[in-house]
Parts: structure tokens; C-alpha cells; sequence
């Protein structure tokens, strides 16, 4: 049987009583009522199971003895029951030993209150009941809110992250050729980013006059930002277009003819101060080989020493450091000359080379370095920073790596 009649007062929670004695029932029935509850009363457990699996009524009070189900046999079925919203259970007992309280606790009960019923302490307990009843629907609306946003931002998330593949298919066309014969050697590329866009740059240019123009850069940080200076720079130094070079000047007479590797690099770093306006900063390495002598001028500007590997299997460090363009304006920078010999490759790297780690934490190091460059000392011209980079992955035991990896090698075959 269910009795609901009475006037409830706004606010307050609906209460379902579970008692098989009519005269508990009214009682229990008739003080809720008094108090502004709204009541549902129960005679029978699976009564009050079929009406709390459709109704979210947020506080129970059962009876301990009932025939055929007990009060911890009904908050055990409750508990079970596919419900949103929680219930709070209050088992009426005159049981007092620990052991039975126990009992009651692990079947699912929240609370208990004595035989016979202390109106007081009954109404103190149900107001705990909806004081936690209230915070548990907060909980409720603030992990929906939260479910929502996090499927907001997945949904964000994944569209970046496709935009971010199609960025890095973008970066990686900025290195359109792994491999270019020239005359008198050819040149080898590669890049390889750490996440999905990273600030590595590499790339040549002609110069007139049987010259070659080769490069390696690296942004500082890594992302987007990275990314977009580098292929800003691209558009600065990767280009044959001698008109949007900025390495390339028009002299009298109309011919284009190159700058010192140190004017680039203080103009350069010019327009990082006057124009770009940003904390990022980049190392730069430029050298401009005459392809029909093997001389050799070359500005290093805080970029990693770069490597000859001598056609007699030697390896030697070239570059006198300096400072990276963007991080001091006015910076100074030289350019250092040097000479290739037939059969020499010139190695500009960024430094996920030398900085690359191994599980134990030690580093490759320009050592570990000229020890895999003369390793493969005879390898093809286009085969060389393919098992470089393969001899890295098997010190690094993984395919990824911790910062960008680049480097292009010109190898000089008069």
C-alpha cells in the first residue's frame, strides 16, 4: 500500500517509509508530514523496490525485521538498483550491539535510529540525510558539466590535432628533396620533429659562380611557434629565387652575388629585433662552399659545431661558436673559413644529435657523434644520414626522439 495525502512544504525531501507495522507507519508517516515531507508509505520491501526503481526518492527509512527480506537484505537490492541519483538510507532498529551496526553499514545503510523513535533525533538525522543527499546532486551537476566540457574539448582536440598532422605534412614539404646531385658533389637532407611540428630547419640554395649555399637552423622551444619562424626562415634562406633570398644581394650590372655568412646572420637577427617581435630566438649555421675549389666560409651562430669527415676517415670540428640571432640585438658574429677536400662531407647538424640520450641517461656527444660519422665513413652519398639517424634510434632503443632531429651533408666530389 502507498499513503502520500498531506501538504508539503517547498524544498524539503520526499521520504519513503518502509514498515510492515500500520501503527509505525502512521506514526513515522504522520511526524514527516507534520514536519512538511512529502511521504510514500510502504508495507513490503519489493513494494518499495518497485516504486524507488522509478521514483528518486532521496530518503529511505526501512525497518530492520520484515518478513521475507530483513533491512539489511533491502539496502543490499537497493544498492544494486541502476539510479542517478542517491538515497539515503536510515535503518530503524532496536538492535544496539556493534557487531549488528556493522552489519547494517556494509549492507548499505547510511545512518540508524533507535527504537522507539525519538522524534528529535529522527528529524536531526534526515536533515544530515539531505545535507548529504544535496551534496551528492551538486556532484551529480558538476561532473555533467565537466563530462560536457571534456567532450568539447576532446572535439577541439581533435580537430587541432588534424590540423597539426596537416602542419606537419606542410613543415616536412619545406624539405621538399632528401637527396640532390650538384656539380662536383650532391646533397643530402633530414628532418625529423619530435611531436607533430617542431622549429628544425635545413635546406641549400645556388649560388652563382659554381657556389652551393647549405644550412641548418634551430628554434628555440617547440610547437607552433617553432614551426612558423622556421618556415618563415625557409622563405628567407630556402628559396632559389635570388630576389627573396636574403642571402643574396643584386649587385651593379644586375648578377646576383652572395653576402658574407656573418651579414646574413647580423641581418637576420636585425629583423628578428625590428620586424618578427618575439621571445623566440634560433641557431643558425650558413655556409657558402665553392663547389669548384672546396673553399669554404661559413658563420656559426650558437648553432652546433659542425663535422668534416675526411675522405681519409678523419672527422674535424669546425666554427667558432657564437651567439643565436634574435636573443641580443647587436649581436656580433664572424665568419670562419675553412677548405673541403675531394672526397671530404661537410655535416651541419642541430644538436638532437649530440644531445640525443640513451636509456641509462648518458648523452651521444660530439664524440659519439664523429664515432657514427666514421662508421659509416664509406656509406653512398644518400644512404649516409639514413644509417646516421638508424645508429641513433639504436642509442636512444626508441623511434622518438626527445627534441628535433636535422642535418644536411654536402658531399664534394671534384
Amino acid at each position: 500500500m502507498t499513503d502520500r495525502p498531506g501538504a508539503a512544504i517547498p524544498g524539503l525531501s520526499p521520504v519513503l517509509v518502509l514498515e510492515n507495522s500500520p501503527a509505525q507507519r502512521r506514526l513515522l508517516a504522520t511526524l514527516l508530514r507534520k514536519w512538511g515531507h512529502p511521504v510514500t508509505v510502504c508495507d513490503s520491501p519489493e513494494q518499495a523496490l518497485d516504486i524507488l526503481s522509478r521514483e528518486a526518492i532521496p530518503i529511505i527509512l526501512t525497518d530492520w525485521m520484515m518478513p521475507g527480506m530483513s533491512g539489511p537484505d533491502f539496502c543490499r537490492a537497493f544498492r544494486r538498483m541502476d539510479r542517478e541519483s542517491y538515497g539515503y538510507v536510515i535503518l530503524l532498529t532496536s538492535k544496539s550491539e556493534k557487531s549488528e551496526i556493522v552489519l547494517g553499514l556494509e549492507a548499505g545503510a547510511d545512518d540508524f535510529v533507535t527504537k522507539p523513535v525519538n522524534p528529535h533525533e529522527l528529524r536531526a538525522r534526515i536533515r544530515a540525510g539531505e545535507r548529504i543527499v544535496a551534496m551528492q546532486g551538486e556532484l551529480v551537476s558538476q561532473n555533467r558539466k565537466i563530462s560536457s566540457t571534456l567532450a568539447e574539448l576532446q572535439t577541439l582536440y581533435d580537430a587541432l590535432d588534424r590540423d597539426l598532422v596537416e602542419a606537419k605534412r606542410l613543415q616536412e614539404s619545406l624539405v621538399r628533396e632528401t637527396f640532390r646531385p650538384v656539380q662536383n658533389g650532391s646533397v643530402a637532407l633530414l628532418l625529423r620533429s619530435s611531436g607533430h611540428v617542431g622549429g628544425d630547419l635545413v635546406g641549400f640554395f645556388p649560388i652563382p659562380g659554381n657556389r652551393i649555399g647549405v644550412f641548418s637552423l634551430d628554434v628555440s622551444g617547440h610547437g607552433v611557434t617553432s614551426a612558423l619562424l622556421a618556415a618563415r626562415m625557409a622563405g628567407l634562406l630556402g628559396t632559389a629565387a635570388p630576389e627573396q633570398n636574403v642571402a643574396l644581394v643584386q649587385a651593379r650590372g644586375g648578377h646576383w652575388v652572395a653576402l658574407p655568412p656573418d651579414d646574413v646572420a647580423r641581418k637576420l637577427n636585425q629583423m628578428m629585433f625590428e620586424e618578427v617581435e618575439t621571445d623566440l630566438y634560433f641557431t643558425l649555421c650558413l655556409a657558402d662552399v665553392d663547389l669548384e675549389t672546396g673553399n669554404t666560409r661559413m658563420v656559426q651562430a650558437g648553432h652546433p659545431h659542425p663535422a668534416i669527415l675526411r675522405s681519409g676517415g678523419q672527422v674535424d670540428w669546425v666554427g667558432e661558436g657564437g651567439m643565436p640571432i634574435g636573443l641580443l640585438p647587436g649581436a656580433r658574429f664572424e665568419t670562419v673559413e675553412f677548405q673541403l677536400n675531394p672526397g671530404d662531407r661537410l655535416l651541419l647538424h642541430s644538436d638532437g644529435f649530440t644531445e640525443c640520450a640513451n636509456p641509462a641517461g648518458g648523452y651521444l656527444g660530439e664524440d659519439g657523434l664523429a664515432e657514427l660519422v666514421t662508421r659509416h665513413a664509406n656509406a653512398p652519398a644518400d644512404g649516409f644520414l639514413p644509417k646516421i639517424l638508424k645508429e641513433l634510434e639504436a642509442y636512444s632503443s626508441r623511434p622518438d626522439f626527445d627534441d628535433d632531429v636535422s642535418a644536411i651533408c654536402l658531399s664534394f666530389t671534384p
